[in-house]
């Protein structure tokens, strides 16, 4: 759908009003139908809260958000539907209730999908109720009723957390899917620079193919999610589902950043979060490691590490992450992007990030002390270390 912005006027502009309005971003009364100054600042407190990209216009993420924030918990009956899941709001505040009770409805993704069902079900069947996953007027009842069972720390951080650990601390084996960011009709960034001129696309293609060599060769089986020429741009759910549909251990996105301004410059990695502490904590783990690595062996500005509620890390099942390499309106990132031995350091960085997710926390190593070469060696004598 093209965003809707600034300026505009009509029926979608009277709903996205209506629901600002119900969430108290907007005051009551005298809606209209016109995109203000007023409803720009509503729809960014908006994307704000709920971790989306914050521009002020309302396009297929922002305006499913605000279709999904209608909803209250209990103010309808929630069920797995098939083939198209009830989302909203109302599903993600059951989610974070029944994460909080030690309930595993995995993420808190706000789509009544069959986790979730089966969190339900093992509720109700405690409680006494029919166990048949769908929560009416009687689960909530007991939901109200109950408080938290699981103290001393977040439920799905520890459940995530002995996840990695049970995996144990090699990476041979392990599926991790890399998504070389837009492609197709989609170049990203562009950028003109005296007779040449440089694309996000390509330039992170060409990353990911380097990083595909470098976790091979430390026994990793790869997916990237496109092609160096694909015909489209595969849109970030459909990235997710492959990702999802692979099995993968880990999902990294890569991208370049810009601005209008030059002087704009750094690197940041992103994860799944929101503003109320809902967050993917192996996600946020791997995050800070992809985003320290970085730092340490390129010398790009840290932007640190920020949560997000993008599709591409709502949606995805395994440990996610976006990094943004640089600025490529930045003379001086550029200058380093364009420059293959500055890529295979921003690989090196990022292999050595994966590696030390799967370390038990007790036995990580400092940063940029991981010897990429090593990891091959081990793999080429037939060894793994325990």
């Amino acid at each position: 759908m093209r965003p809707i912005r600034p300026g505009d006027r009509g029926p979608a502009v009277t709903e996205i009003r209506n629901v600002l309005t119900s969430l108290e971003l907007l005051p009551s009364g005298g809606h209209g139908d016109e995109f203000d100054v007023e409803t720009e600042r509503a729809v960014r407190a908006f994307q704000q809260s709920r971790g989306l990209s914050v521009d002020g216009r309302v396009g297929a993420e922002t305006w499913q958000a605000l279709d999904a924030a209608r909803w209250r918990l209990g103010a309808r009956t929630l069920y797995h539907a098939v083939p198209d899941p009830l989302i909203g709001e109302d599903v993600r505040s059951l989610q974070e209730r029944l994460l909080e009770m030690g309930y595993d409805a995995g993420r808190a993704d706000a789509i009544y999908g069959i986790r979730t069902s089966r969190a339900v079900a093992q509720f109700q069947r405690e409680m006494g109720l029919k166990p048949d996953g769908t929560c009416g007027p009687h689960t909530m009842g007991a939901l109200r009723r109950l408080g938290r069972k699981v103290v001393g720390g977040r439920p799905q951080w520890l459940r995530e957390s002995d996840a990695i650990r049970q995996a144990g601390p090699t990476l041979v084996g392990r599926t991790v899917v890399i998504d070389p960011g837009h492609g197709g009709t989609d170049p990203g960034m562009v950028v003109p620079d005296g007779p040449l001129r440089w694309t996000e696309a390509d330039i992170v293609y060409d990353l990911a193919s380097r990083l595909e060599g470098r976790l091979a060769a430390a026994g990793v089986r790869v997916q990237l999610t496109r092609g160096p020429t694909p015909d489209t741009c595969l849109p970030d759910a459909d990235r997710a589902q492959l990702a999802n549909s692979l099995g993968a251990d880990v999902f990294i996105s890569l991208h370049t950043d810009g601005h209008a301004n030059p002087a704009a410059n750094g690197v940041a990695t992103y994860h799944y979060g929101t503003d109320n502490g809902v967050t993917s904590a192996t996600g946020e783990r791997l995050a800070g490691l992809v985003q320290r690595e970085i730092v340490a062996r390129t010398g790009l500005r840290d932007c640190c590490t920020h949560a997000k509620a993008w599709d591409l890390l709502r949606l995805t099942r395994m440990p996610a992450v976006r990094v943004e390499l640089g600025y490529l309106t930045s003379p001086e990132d550029r200058a380093r992007l364009v420059d293959p031995r500055f890529r295979d350091r921003v690989v090196e960085a990022i292999v050595a990030a994966v590696q030390r997710m799967y370390f038990p926390i007790e036995r990580d190593v400092p940063t940029g002390s991981i010897d990429v070469s090593e990891l091959r060696a081990i793999v080429a004598a037939g060894t793994v270390v325990d």
